[in-house]
């Protein structure tokens, strides 16, 4: 799988032990950064993966900030993206299979490194459910279509 990686200074070691993680399952990986530990912005690097998973660049993305919450709202603002923060296993499994999100976002000061892997490989391996979930991701698009 193609999957765009990106995090602000509180999410940089999480999202560094994730993309090992991933190299080591042979994913193809686009580090969008940040790459050092100085104070940047969240909202900078929830759009740059954003816009790779929206153009069709990278199947799926992985954000990671202080809490997930932040740079999941950036990602969200791209037209396309469906990007969900996720505690645990089965958060991940169901933002998959129920909203076919395509972004997970982990909080690097509330998720241990442990579940964070076990969340990700959940979140990669579970697929969209489709039937009575699809109609309300039609609706989703339909909020994106309205602005």
């Amino acid at each position: 799988m193609r999957i765009a990686l990106g995090s602000d200074h509180a999410g940089l070691d999480l999202k560094n032990l994730l993309a090992a993680h991933l190299q080591n399952k042979g994913h193809d990986l686009k580090d969008l950064g940040t790459h050092a530990p100085d104070s940047v912005d969240y909202p900078d690097f929830g759009e740059a993966v954003g816009r790779l998973v929206a153009a069709g660049d990278a199947d799926f993305g992985v954000c990671c900030c202080g809490t997930g919450i932040g740079i999941s709202i950036a990602a969200n603002k791209i037209r396309g993206v469906r990007a969900a923060v996720v505690h645990d296993v089965t958060t991940a499994h169901l933002a998959r299979e129920h909203n076919d999100a395509n972004v997970i976002c982990f909080g690097s000061r509330v998720i241990g490194t442990l579940v964070a892997i076990e969340a990700l490989e959940a979140f990669l391996s579970a697929t969209f459910a489709g039937e009575r979930h699809a109609q309300r991701i039609a609706k989703i698009h339909r909020l994106e279509e309205a602005q």
